[in-house]
């Protein structure tokens, strides 16, 4: 009995103080945000909004220490509609998603893409942004005013560049300027771009009069002055920018885009509560707080199948705008 006591103790004493870490463990797997292995999809080529996003979120979900080695790839064409195919082909893959937004909306309707953001999981809206009018440094357009007698002019000549494909927002918002500027959508010579990265070289190439794109893909550029700012396509003024809204400029524009992620389908409801805290999380954090002001994103968080019923009614707002502009 005397050898017998101390074992049984000291078995005792082990299951007390291994127990309650196997079981944190086991709990953490359950409801934690950490997803070893996670991969993160940009639609488009390196620069744009949406990479800038992804790899904004990653790095800021890394330091905030809620998941490991967040691995960001691009998988760009058509605008966006390529990933896209890709990412419903990844039946049940709970260790990938995909930066988009409103441009890849778009993008399914002008391509008519054979899978569509319904044939995904909704994870969650992030940002909302402003578009930005802008012209290279040396350009003859010193005010939106300026752009748009020369546009009106000629509409075909001054070819506008933007980094979606049509039906995107950097095509919808530079068509409602023509519109309000009295100029037939349909005389607009628009060259679309696989994302803002593309579109910036041709700006400041002047291989394109004017680009439109958003914000947060720019400030650099703007505030170096490498591109001029004309006007935003937002209800107010970003602060820090010094450029007009079009509506204060005289031309009844009010647009905005947004940003957002999915995930491939046949995810199990784990599977997707997981993701959706992992982004609840990072959206709680201080690191994604100074992302927002650091980017001029607003925030415009909705997750789950809140965002599934908005996804569906960008599709709508999109199909109706493209038939109103006569596109």
């Amino acid at each position: 009995m005397r050898l017998r006591t101390p074992l049984a103790l000291l078995g005792a004493a082990l299951l007390v103080l291994l127990g309650p870490p196997l079981l944190a463990t086991g709990s953490s797997a359950e409801t934690g945000t950490r997803i070893p292995g996670l991969r993160f999809m940009v639609p488009n080529t390196p620069g744009g909004g949406y990479d800038i996003t992804a790899r904004t979120a990653a790095r800021n979900a890394e330091d905030a220490g809620l998941t490991p080695n967040v691995e960001v790839f691009n998988l760009p064409g058509a605008g966006g509609t390529v990933g896209l195919t890709r990412l419903v082909s990844e039946h049940g893959n709970g260790k990938l998603a995909m930066s988009m937004g409103l441009g890849v909306v778009g993008a399914v309707r002008s391509n008519d893409a054979p899978k569509t953001l319904a044939d995904t999981t909704p994870i969650a809206r992030l940002t909302e942004e402003q578009d930005v009018v802008v012209v290279a440094k040396d350009s003859p357009y010193r005010t939106v005013d300026d752009l748009i007698d020369a546009w009106k002019a000629d509409p075909g000549k001054l070819p506008v560049g933007g980094g979606s494909a049509p039906g995107g927002p950097d095509h919808l918002a530079p068509m409602l300027m023509a519109r309000a500027a009295g100029i037939s959508p349909k005389d607009v010579n628009y060259v679309p771009f696989d994302g803002g990265g593309e579109l910036l070289a041709s700006i400041l190439g002047n291989k394109v009069a004017f680009g439109v794109s958003g914000v947060g893909e720019y400030l650099d550029q703007i505030k170096s002055g490498e591109l001029r700012l004309l006007a935003v396509t937002g209800p107010e003024r970003v602060g820090g920018l010094d450029a007009p809204t079009l509506r204060e400029a005289g031309y009844d524009v009010n647009f905005t885009n947004w940003r957002g992620v999915v995930a491939p389908p046949g995810l199990t409801e784990a599977e997707r509560d997981k993701l959706i805290r992992l982004i609840e999380a990072l959206h709680d954090s201080p690191e994604w707080r100074r992302s927002l002001r650091e980017n001029g994103w607003d925030d415009a968080f909705l997750t789950g199948d809140r965002f599934g019923a908005f996804l569906d009614a960008q599709d709508r707002r999109v199909v109706s705008v493209l038939k109103e502009l006569g596109l």
